[in-house]
């Protein structure tokens, strides 16, 4: 085909998003049209870390970001197939004279990328973290593995300010006559799903988080820990699919500080900003040490015998473990798609210290049911829980599942909402309901063993267990 002008492909990955994207940015700066592609790549599509929930969640994040950009009078491209192979034919159809996509950092995206750009025109922009790896290093170019000094130095370096923040245009020209695909329709979202996806979802979310005039994003640091609260952002997924880009997200939390109107209130919105700096740090680490995503990062245990009893992880897979604050979320996550962050501390805890269950059999049940599964975040997350990873819990912090239901549920609400059977407990045994006797239980009309079952594992032997496993393995090293 004949091309009078000049044709950019903005390539779409981790960026379901309009405003702030710095690719798109690039590709309108630069050319007169920009053909906006999505390749289903069937590396990621078949991939035993993904979940249905999540692709059903880009799916239909991808129809509305069809919306956006027919609002702009262009449209979405959809192609299947290898991501070199399908770009290939793009440009040949189309001429284009470049490709820009946002810079991706996991293991795949790293040699993915690294093959295209051998051969084609890719140019890589920022825009899935603010302070990209290599940005953050120490005085002699080494990589921070530790996140208070990471955190430090990631703060000292000049941040975006509003103005910064890319807004599209009125009218994205888009060449006519190009063939694509539909979006698939299969896996469906849910009717019952926590999260609708898009950008205009996703502003919404900040905007009412972060500049609302409640200004929840102040009192994060108190209610963040409470699973029985609705005391966190839920940004998650949408900045697992760039539907809010990282840099915007920063924006609006250090807006948060600088308005917050007193010590404590601005000391909440630090806390949210810290937390967006721990997801910038797992991806640094995942980039600098790509062995993580399949080894311990801390090579001293590697050697731990674990006991990985397929019974008892099918008991935790299925929220079955007689443990109502374990069995609670992880009953949430099947159907939602997402668990509270110190609930995903609590589960992963009792999966690694109480069961003695590789880590990794929980990264990747994690990995295939959340809707913002991330890989650098959620194996951050859970070797941090295990003890194995960075800026690492000590081996010997093992969370006691009782006292933590009692104090991050003190009321069971939460525990009551997703363990049914154990409604009518009193508060004083929701969390240890084994505890009531024969005719309390009968009274709660749940029979400890028949309704609700019995603890799987006794949580003081396996604390005294895990430590002689952790403590043998230090040793072998």
């Amino acid at each position: 085909m004949t091309n009078a002008k000049r044709t950019a492909v903005w390539w779409i990955r981790r960026d379901l998003r309009l405003i702030d994207n710095q690719a798109l940015s690039a590709a309108l700066a630069t050319h007169d049209q920009v053909i906006p592609l999505f390749i289903l790549d069937p590396a990621l599509l078949t991939s035993p870390y993904v979940g249905q929930k999540r692709l059903a969640f880009l799916f239909e994040g991808l129809r509305q970001l069809e919306k956006e950009l027919r609002e702009h009078g262009s449209r979405l491209l959809v192609r299947k197939g290898k991501p070199l192979e399908q770009l290939q034919a793009i440009v040949e159809e189309t001429l284009s004279e470049v490709i820009y996509a946002e810079a991706d950092y996991s293991p795949y995206a790293c040699q993915r990328d690294a093959e295209i750009l051998e051969l084609l025109p890719l140019k890589l922009t920022e825009g899935v973290v603010v302070h990209p790896p290599g940005s953050v290093l120490k005085d002699d170019g080494d990589p921070y593995i530790v996140y208070t000094p990471f955190s430090k130095v990631w703060k000292k370096i000049p941040s975006p300010s509003k103005v910064d923040l890319f807004i599209p245009p009125d009218k994205i020209s888009t060449p006519d006559n190009i063939k694509s695909l539909p979006i698939p329709k299969e896996p469906a979202l849910s009717a019952e799903a926590l999260f609708f996806p898009g950008s205009k979802e996703a502003q919404a979310r900040l905007e009412a988080f972060t500049a609302s005039k409640e200004m929840p994003i102040c009192q994060y640091g108190k209610g963040r820990n409470f699973v029985d609260a609705d005391g966190t952002s839920k940004l998650s997924p949408s900045l697992r699919f760039g539907m809010v880009s990282a840099r915007q997200a920063a924006v609006s939390a250090l807006e948060a500080v600088a308005n917050a109107p007193d010590k404590d209130a601005r000391k909440g919105a630090e806390t949210w900003l810290n937390e967006l700096i721990w997801r910038e740090f797992y991806v640094h680490i995942l980039y600098h040490f790509p062995r993580v995503r399949s080894q311990s990062f801390r090579s001293d245990y590697e050697h731990i015998r674990w006991a990985n009893n397929e019974e008892d992880f099918e008991a935790w897979c299925e929220g079955q473990t007689g443990y109502p604050i374990v069995d609670a979320p992880m009953r949430q996550l099947r159907q939602q798609g997402w668990m509270h962050n110190r609930a995903r501390m609590i589960v992963a805890s009792f999966l690694v210290k109480d069961l003695l269950i590789d880590w990794r059999w929980g990264e990747k049940w994690f990995m295939q049911h959340l809707v913002d599964g991330d890989p650098a975040a959620n194996n951050g997350g859970w070797q941090w829980t295990a003890g194995t990873g960075t800026d690492a819990a000590p081996y010997f912090r093992i969370f006691n599942p009782i006292l933590q239901g009692k104090k991050f549920d003190p009321d069971g609400r939460f525990v009551r909402r997703w363990v049914p059977e154990l409604a009518d407990v009193p508060d004083k045994h929701i969390h240890a309901p084994w505890e009531m006797d024969e005719a309390a239980q009968k009274a709660a009309g749940c029979i400890i063993g028949r309704d609700y079952p019995t603890p799987i594992i006794d949580h003081a032997f396996a604390r005294e267990r895990t430590l002689e496993a952790f403590n043998i393995a230090k040793d072998k090293d």
